[in-house]
């Protein structure tokens, strides 16, 4: 089911689309591909809105740097210096979060019209991102496809193609809070994450090309512990890239029941508690679980590749499943 949301500067309009199936119902922007709200029940059987979003669509025009809910590409997280080599050339990005490049610039896919068409239990969002497009070489043809499962769990499965050697990395940028949106501080869920390895950072949030291990230090979340604060890493899966969707993470809130598990095909996960939100939010309001290569991997060959080729196709899926305990 689809609604007008609301329409941007240049006359496009913005519609939403609902999901339904098993309790559970997801609300999903043809603007950026938003998750805007994600509703499930909680141990009681009372159904509340786990993720951080706007009611209307000026929220999100005037409060762009959370990405909220927002499908991100066509690089999520950072490139050192917003620049990378490929083949032998170099390719200048928007440095817009400076001296580096994140999330695919400043206008990324977060900041698009997507055309969405119905599909069975979900919406597929497609787009062609036009050779040059905040930089990054090729012509990108790429899909989004949200659908719900009988359990009610939310599969993301992304698809891409190019007509040139290209970098591409999408992750979803959901802000979770499984004791629901508004309820304050999510630092208190209990998160268990299938990672022996994360990658240290510089000061600038790149990483320094090692893998160092958690064991000992407070990366260590192999065992299900409080989240807390002060964490914008990217976490080493120790599955790797796989083929199919396999489960890597678990976010509990002991308040409500509600427990959040993610499955991925994907070799990282950056942990975020969004320490930086700001008004209308809070510090810690939410935490983003976002699956992906690793940052800035254009320029770190010892780190997994996200080089597309012609005749290739980039696939990615993300599943969030939802229960109570």
């Amino acid at each position: 089911m689809s609604e007008h949301f609301g329409t941007l500067s240049d006359g496009t309009p913005v519609h939403r689309w609902t999901l339904e199936r098993a309790g559970v119902r997801v609300r999903v922007l043809s603007y950026g591909g938003i998750v805007q709200s994600l509703e499930v029940p909680d141990r009681e059987g009372r159904a509340a809105d786990v993720v951080l979003g706007f009611a209307g669509l000026d929220g999100y025009l005037s409060h762009p740097g959370p990405y909220l809910g927002a499908l991100i590409g066509r690089y999520a997280n950072r490139i050192a210096g917003g620049r990378f080599a490929l083949d032998g050339q170099v390719y200048p990005l928007a440095p817009n979060n400076a001296p580096n490049s994140l999330h695919g610039g400043e206008h990324g896919f977060d900041k698009r019209v997507w055309e969405v068409t119905p599909v069975e239990h979900g919406v597929r969002l497609g787009r062609v991102s036009p050779h040059g497009e905040e930089g990054f070489p090729g012509r990108l043809e790429v899909s989004a496809t949200y659908t719900l499962e009988a359990d009610g769990a939310l599969r993301i499965a992304y698809e891409a193609v190019t007509d040139a050697p290209t970098v591409v990395n999408l992750t979803n940028h959901s802000y979770f809070n499984l004791a629901g949106s508004g309820s304050g501080n999510a630092g208190g869920h209990e998160l268990r994450l299938a990672a022996s390895r994360f990658t240290p950072v510089d000061a600038d949030l790149i990483p320094t090309g090692s893998l160092d291990e958690v064991a000992g230090t407070r990366f260590d979340f192999r065992e299900a512990r409080k989240v807390g604060s002060g964490y914008d890493h990217n976490f080493v899966l120790d599955k790797g890239v796989t083929a199919r969707a396999e489960e890597v993470a678990e976010l509990y809130d002991p308040s409500t029941g509600r427990a959040l598990s993610v499955a991925t095909t994907e070799p990282g996960l950056q942990l975020y508690t969004a320490d930086h939100l700001t008004e209308p939010f809070a510090p810690g309001d939410g935490i983003a679980l976002e699956t992906q290569h690793f940052p800035d991997s254009p320029n770190r060959p010892e780190f997994p590749s996200t080089v597309l080729r012609p005749g290739e196709v980039f696939r990615s899926e993300t599943v969030y499943g939802f229960s109570v305990r």
